[in-house]
């Protein structure tokens, strides 16, 4: 029977656990922040002299750690693309804008466990040489934003922020900025827009890679709240032990939302891949079976920005192999893998690990609307076939929803999905398609 895999959410509701330092430092809080401060430099196995902020992007590097926000990116790599010869400021952003439907992941580390999310930041931030991180959080986490707020100033009385951290030449000083409640600013360079103080229009890539052109037209990370809680874990057990955990490619644990006709609503951390689509659904540790009693009909896998896979669907997925082989496997639905490559294989996405189950009682044209309503009100209109796409994408399902049926619908439809996809800057277009 598979289980839970607790890590990041090691302490979250744990009894008698509070969001408070005094609380996080009897738990062992902070004890990785100094070891990585005090390593002294060593030679890597290929000879190279590394300080310890090489030593850290290194260990990132080697646990094939991806974002936990919803690309799946791997984190070591974006790290290495910042460039660290231009002699300007890097920065680092913590994106805490949650906003996909479906999702609560990292409200629960927020609210529940700040200075875990303070310390994997710090480390992150010691290891690319940044001066000044910012959180960018949800608008309407108004809690959540007094909560960072108090955490930092805690640990900036506590030595961990500010200049000279814990007796180093090392200095950080971390600011939390509250968004106005745009959906699109998730997206890494609407964000960066909107923290410059302009309308959250995502850039064209190239040029504006955040790596080089981010924030105030410096080098910048942009990493989720749960990748940036997974660093601290990888630098207190060590890169190849956390990619151990889970699976190929697929390394270390996630949390998943999981939500919608389940018995058990809630969130799950999980190793990457050794746990199945069906387990995270029936399973009584995980989704505990639907809630109602009807059958399956439909689950979205990672967001509303996931295709919506059907119930009774079978896939071929094509995996390559360590040595090169390549190995064609079928799967039904349920016994699909929950990691980033099978869902993507499969035809949809893991994303931001909410799943949304769906039985016999949904309209599934009703939720159709409701999904395309929401990209119409929440895009940001700088593309044209998404601003309009959108926007006829939910008028028309309205319309089908009334029982308005033209014999043409499903053509048309299809139509303006076809010419919203490929068309825009960013990927909201796609996820809207």
């Amino acid at each position: 029977m598979p289980t839970e895999y607790r890590m990041i959410l090691k302490n979250v509701d744990k009894p008698g656990y509070t969001p408070d330092i005094a609380c996080y430092l009897k738990h062992g809080g902070y004890a990785t922040l100094q070891k990585a401060l005090r390593l002294q430099p060593a030679t890597g196995q290929d000879g190279k002299q590394l300080d310890g902020p090489e030593q850290l992007r290194r260990e990132v590097m080697v646990s094939g750690l991806r974002g936990r926000g919803g690309a799946g990116f791997p984190c070591g790599l974006k790290w290495s693309f910042v460039d660290r010869r231009a002699g300007k400021n890097i920065y680092l952003i913590c994106n805490a804008d949650e906003s996909e439907p479906g999702t609560f992941k990292d409200k629960q580390i927020i609210y529940k466990d700040p200075h875990q999310l303070l310390e994997g930041i710090i480390i992150a931030a010691y290891a690319n040489g940044v001066k000044l991180a910012f959180i960018y959080i949800r608008g309407e986490f108004v809690q959540g934003a007094a909560i960072l707020n108090r955490a930092i100033k805690e640990a900036r009385e506590h030595g961990f922020l500010g200049n000279n951290i814990l007796g180093t030449n090392y200095s950080l000083d971390i600011i939390v900025h509250r968004g106005a409640g745009a959906y699109i600013c998730g997206e890494e360079t609407g964000l960066i827009e909107s923290l410059e103080g302009k309308r959250p229009y995502p850039r064209i890539k190239p040029p504006y890679f955040p790596a080089v052109l981010g924030l105030y037209g410096c080098p910048t990370i942009v990493n989720n709240v749960e990748t940036l809680c997974a660093v601290k874990h990888i630098i207190e057990m060590g890169g190849t032990k956390y990619a151990q955990l889970g699976t190929t490619n697929n390394t270390g644990t996630r949390i998943v939302s999981i939500s919608g006709h389940v018995r058990r609503p809630g969130y799950y951390e999980i190793e990457v891949g050794k746990v199945t689509l069906g387990e995270l659904i029936f399973d009584p540790n995980f989704g505990g079976g639907l809630s109602n009693g009807l059958p399956l009909k439909a689950v979205i896998p990672g967001g509303t920005s996931s295709k919506i896979f059907r119930a009774g669907e079978k896939f071929k997925i094509t995996r390559k192999n360590l040595d090169g082989t390549v190995t064609v496997q079928e799967y039904d639905l349920l016994d699909l893998p929950y990691d980033f490559d099978t869902m993507a294989a499969a035809g949809s996405m893991s994303g931001s690990g909410a799943i949304i189950v769906l039985d016999e009682s949904a309209n599934m044209v009703e939720v159709a609307a409701n999904i395309a309503e929401f990209y119409a009100h929440e895009s940001c209109g700088q593309c044209t076939p998404c601003r309009e796409g959108s926007l006829w994408l939910a008028k028309a399902l309205r319309r089908l929803e009334a029982g308005r049926t033209r014999p043409d619908d499903a053509d048309y439809l299809l139509s303006i999905a076809r010419n919203i996809q490929g068309r825009t800057i960013c990927a909201f277009g796609e996820a809207c398609a």
